[in-house]
């Protein structure tokens, strides 16, 4: 199974061009997260592509729904200090994201950096379309 990134299906919801999501994974191997669906969902103005969108979002099978305490606090936990270089410190969201896919045991795709980083110091299994023509 596999996660898509918000940073994907912003790439799928576009107008012009959009994604062709079956050229990234096979639609039934798709699942969501609720962290995702609202950072989605939050970046819609007009009121109609909102709810088509939500629908769409809301009929692909969901994880972790509800988000439970433990997972809460697995994906809030700080990264550990790299003292001779800067660290990039992944958004907070996308630490649940994370959390939401290693303990499902699910793939995240994703344009984040985020997730690369993540990867290197979790289980998570990451892969990065950024710069892939999709």
């Amino acid at each position: 199974m596999t996660l898509l990134d918000t940073s994907v299906w912003i790439q799928v919801f576009r107008q012009h061009n959009p994604v062709d999501l079956e050229s990234v994974v096979p639609f039934e191997e798709i699942v969501v997260c609720l962290p995702v669906i609202q950072e989605i969902l939050q970046g819609f103005r007009d009121e109609q592509a909102f709810r088509v969108a939500r629908d769409s979002l809301l009929a692909i099978p969901c994880v972790e729904s509800p988000l439970d305490q433990n997972l809460f606090s697995r994906g809030c936990r700080p990264l550990p200090p790299r003292p001779s270089r800067r660290v990039h410190r992944p958004l907070g969201v996308d630490c649940l994201i994370a959390a939401c896919a290693i303990r499902n045991d699910l793939v995240v795709i994703h344009q984040d950096r985020d997730y690369s980083a993540l990867a290197r110091i979790s289980s998570l299994r990451q892969r990065s379309l950024a710069g892939a023509r999709i």
